[in-house]
């Protein structure tokens, strides 16, 4: 159990220390190597782990931490292909989880389906025989040179910036109501009314660079919430080629998209002169991004709205794909309003998050102790999270972004989860976190994403 536990959530169990037992319970009985290999196209990961003798009551264990390890890898690096190395009885079992049929078919439709377009698969081999690393990194943003535009297309607003040689000349923010909207003209409207907007404020426009939530290849999205409104149909046929529709529109400059998270670190990174920095915002959901030690950007989907923290028996649910105890019930403004009720603070059933949010900041502003409680659990929960992320990729740095992190309440977070660094976690305190401020934290993202695209050599 964690020392510090959540004072509106006594019974999260953390993701990091729950595996911290069982590694030592693994050391100390004899572990057995086992690798899990992710294919995605562009190429492949792999985690090297060792698992408990598969007897007795280590089986239900060894399933518990291999499950919620693959689970986590697959919404931090992605893939279709899935090569279970070491143990043929886990790669049945996980089979059995991650089919059509199983307790986690919504993972199974996203990677396969709509993600990579692939069969998902999930085969067995000896350890010699599992493939190899392969590790696609691209070096993107950092480009000052021109005038540039910039987006972050949020749940509850849309960002944008103009930028001349790396000067930000003008920002703002545009409330809209994106989720459940059917009509893909109001995303496209709303997106290229920004984009006119901040081109007011420039002599011409070199390049536009974006981010949103979801995942995004080759400038289309393949899954993204703020297009959850549109049917199946209308999102293949008018939500992919969307950006493809406003380069057109926009002289074919170049222009690119890509997932909110890395621009998040990509912000950060740029900020800090530094890399291994993983970024994460705080917003109507969870989004994550990372930059490698090298400085580089991968093709990872680092969703880790999806990405599994609490490993108590019965977490918060997410309503959209199912598991629970994931990252968009903790580390958002979900989070935000499934607490409020728990510290006292009453809401009407029907009020958006984004005001629930807004209210908590409020009393928290006018020193409402019920409202610094909300705060605080939230940022227990991210300490035990970071010590958790900190366990699948090299941390030096981590960025915390979003609306959640607005006002007094996002220094009680950072303040809460040193805390648990410092008290649970003594060898992670090397990893600086950092909470940038206001402007950067609300507009720094669409500065950020200017920077994606490299000007067209002439």
């Amino acid at each position: 159990m964690p020392h510090l536990k959540p004072i509106l959530d006594p019974d999260f169990l953390p993701a990091a220390v729950w595996n911290r037992t069982y590694r030592r319970r693994v050391r100390e009985s004899g572990g057995h190597p086992l690798t899990i290999a992710l294919e995605r196209g562009s190429g492949t990961s792999v985690f090297e782990t060792e698992i408990l003798p598969h007897t007795g009551e280590c089986i239900a264990l060894n399933h518990h931490y291999v499950e919620r390890a693959l689970k986590f890898l697959l919404w931090q690096k992605g893939g279709h292909r899935i090569t279970v190395a070491g143990n043929p009885c886990i790669a049945e079992y996980l089979r059995s989880v991650y089919s059509t049929g199983g307790a986690r078919a919504f993972d199974v439709q996203f990677m396969g389906e709509r993600v990579y377009k692939e069969p998902f698969i999930i085969e067995s081999c000896a350890i010699p025989d599992a493939p190899a690393p392969s590790e696609k990194t691209a070096v993107l943003g950092r480009h000052l040179d021109g005038c540039r535009i910039g987006f972050d297309l949020g749940g509850s607003d849309r960002k944008c910036a103009a930028m001349i040689d790396g000067k930000v000349v003008f920002s703002e923010e545009v409330v809209w109501d994106p989720y459940y909207q059917s009509d893909p003209q109001y995303h496209f409207n709303g997106i290229d009314d920004s984009l006119r907007r901040a081109a007011a404020h420039l002599p011409r426009v070199d390049a536009i660079g974006g981010s949103a939530a979801g995942v995004y290849i080759d400038n289309e999205p393949r899954v993204a919430s703020i297009f959850r409104g549109l049917s199946d149909a209308q999102f293949e046929s008018e939500a992919r080629p969307m950006f493809h529709r406003l380069r057109e529109r926009w002289n074919n400059v170049p222009f690119l998209v890509v997932n909110d998270g890395e621009v998040a670190a990509l912000g950060a990174s740029m900020a800090l002169q530094d890399n291994a920095v993983l970024g994460i915002s705080m917003g109507t959901s969870q989004a994550a991004g990372y930059v490698t030690p090298d400085g580089f950007i991968t093709d990872w989907l680092n969703e880790f709205a999806f990405a599994p923290i609490d490993y108590r028996e019965d977490p918060a649910r997410d309503e959209w794909s199912g598991d629970a105890g994931v990252g968009a019930q903790y580390l958002s403004q979900q989070a935000v309003a499934r607490l409020m009720p728990v510290a006292g603070i009453e809401s009407p059933n029907d009020m958006p998050f984004a005001e629930r949010l807004l209210r908590v900041q409020e009393l928290m502003a006018a020193g409402d102790e019920r409202a610094r409680r909300v705060f605080e659990t939230l940022g227990a929960y991210f300490g035990y999270g970071v010590a958790h992320y900190a366990d699948f990729c090299q941390l030096r740095h981590v960025s915390v972004m979003g609306r959640v992190t607005s006002g007094a309440g996002g220094d009680v977070i950072l303040a809460e989860a040193r805390r648990v660094l410092e008290t649970e976690f003594p060898e992670r305190t090397h990893i600086r976190l950092h909470l940038p401020g206001e402007q950067e934290k609300r507009h720094g993202q669409a500065a950020a994403a200017a920077t994606l695209p490299a000007l067209e050599q002439k």
